[in-house]
């Protein structure tokens, strides 16, 4: 169904609904001096929902059960013997078929029967494509005389749509919390399916992490140790805090108390152009810029820094995050009210007085709370960390060397062909479980901490 089609059409009956409901509003209220419970743009925008409504619902139905029926059609076309086939053989035809019938060439010789099917194929998505829009449009433009024709001064516009603006912004609420529900259950349960191959006291304790993917070595399972990607997890993060954040706190009290405001127009966008350069960039730039720079460093000063280690990956991810709390730290420092900075001038404190003993600690649980997303957003990097950190899972004391992280691991054990049925694979959920805990308890602890302190400065 071509979706461009589908979009105006939605955008022109709604545009002439909000025009009917309106226009028919005004009329009852200016000719007579008539009082009218709600504004025309109420009764506009009930009738424009009345008639988008069913509209959505038609093509909602229709989205559903549209690729069945179109199955349904593909398969009628075929011979007996060619629609008996099963699995990947009854596949692959029907995606010949739908993509000769899309105009798409197709590898090998076109059979007649193939070249029949994707012509009627054609005919039948056509035509019932015009079908469903004209069903669609009829019903929006019966519901919209509908809804018109319920217009009177009385009617409780306003009411009606509020209500239902409710209940949408109540439903993308809904949505939300049923997308966070999916990801933890499915990740429970798989998760608790690995558990049956490995003991969870082996995984959350063990020191070696070595899994064994070849059906070849007797059956094994290998050896899947969390202690060795948590501590590279935790080095690499730890490194990129103590990069980010002093220059983040630093950058941020200079944009808000020293920068002049052009040179402040100007310095914090660029800034905040490091967040939005993509992360596959930040490790390519570790991976050939700082590892080479960082080894030839090493071995100026008579230390050997390997090129992928954590301590490259540690401080190309503080350097992404430094706008995260530059930028939260600037508004926070802003948001502090100007009469205490004017108190503080008054009983005549300087300037670094007053930050240091005045805005810091007014700012301080924002600043934290800051800190912590940075941290979080740290912890759940993939790509500086796949390009730069080394991919070695061995407990090591040391960042020159390198370390394996949590979603390294996640990458390399969802790479290539997966089952899902055994250890190897399902690790891979388990290991996502151990981050989401994390990130959820750093999350948890900074809206604690913002929660706890904020009334105390306002």
């Amino acid at each position: 169904m071509n979706s461009l089609v589908v979009v105006g059409l939605l955008l022109v009956i709604m545009g002439l609904a909000y025009q009917s409901g309106w226009s028919r509003s005004r009329n009852l209220a200016t000719p007579n001096g008539i009082r009218v419970h709600s504004r025309p743009q109420y009764h506009g925008t009930l009738v424009a929902l009345w008639a988008i409504i069913p509209m959505l619902l038609i093509l909602a139905l229709w989205a559903y059960f549209g690729g069945d029926v179109i199955r349904a059609f593909t398969l009628a076309q075929l011979p007996a013997d060619v629609a008996a086939q099963t699995g990947q053989d009854l596949q692959a035809t029907l995606q010949r078929i739908n993509a000769l019938a899309s105009g798409f060439g197709v590898a090998g010789d076109v059979q007649p029967y193939e070249q029949a099917a994707g012509e009627a194929l054609r005919q039948f998505q056509f035509t019932t494509f015009l079908v469903v829009i004209a069903a669609a449009a009829g019903t929006g433009i019966l519901a919209l005389l509908y809804a018109r024709s319920k217009i009177t001064p009385r009617l409780r516009a306003r009411n009606n749509v509020e209500f239902i603006i409710g209940l949408l912004l109540l439903a993308c609420s809904g949505i939300a919390i049923l997308t966070t529900v999916g990801i933890v259950a499915s990740l429970v349960t798989e998760a608790l399916r690995f558990f049956t191959f490995v003991n969870p006291l082996d995984f959350f304790f063990g020191t070696v992490w070595n899994p064994v993917f070849s059906s070849t070595e007797g059956g094994a399972q290998g050896q899947y140790g969390l202690l060795p990607l948590l501590a590279g997890t935790l080095m690499v993060s730890l490194i990129a805090t103590l990069v980010a954040v002093p220059v983040g706190l630093m950058t941020a009290i200079y944009l808000s108390q020293y920068a002049p405001r052009k040179l402040r127009a100007i310095i914090k966008p660029i800034i905040e152009i490091l967040a939005g350069i993509p992360t596959i960039v930040y490790g390519f730039f570790a991976l050939v810029t700082v590892g080479p720079f960082l080894a030839s460093a090493g071995d100026i000063i008579g230390l050997d820094i390997k090129a992928a280690s954590a301590l490259t990956a540690g401080l190309v991810m503080g350097i992404m995050i430094i706008p995260f709390i530059s930028s939260l730290s600037d508004d926070i420092l802003n948001q502090v009210p100007s009469s205490m900075r004017d108190g503080s001038y008054g009983l005549g404190a300087t300037q670094s007085e007053t930050i240091r003993r005045v805005l810091l600690p007014a700012a301080l649980p924002g600043i934290v709370g800051a800190f912590l997303l940075a941290i979080s957003r740290a912890i759940g990097e993939t790509m500086i960390v796949v390009l730069a950190a080394g991919n070695s899972p061995v407990l090591r004391g040391t960042p020159l060397e390198p370390v394996s992280t949590i979603t390294i691991s996640i990458v390399n054990q969802l790479t290539g062909d997966t089952d899902f049925a055994g250890p190897q694979s399902l690790v891979a959920f388990a290991l996502g479980l151990t981050l989401f805990v994390m990130t959820l308890i750093l999350n948890v602890v900074a809206l604690y901490i913002v929660r706890r302190f904020r009334e105390q400065y306002e």
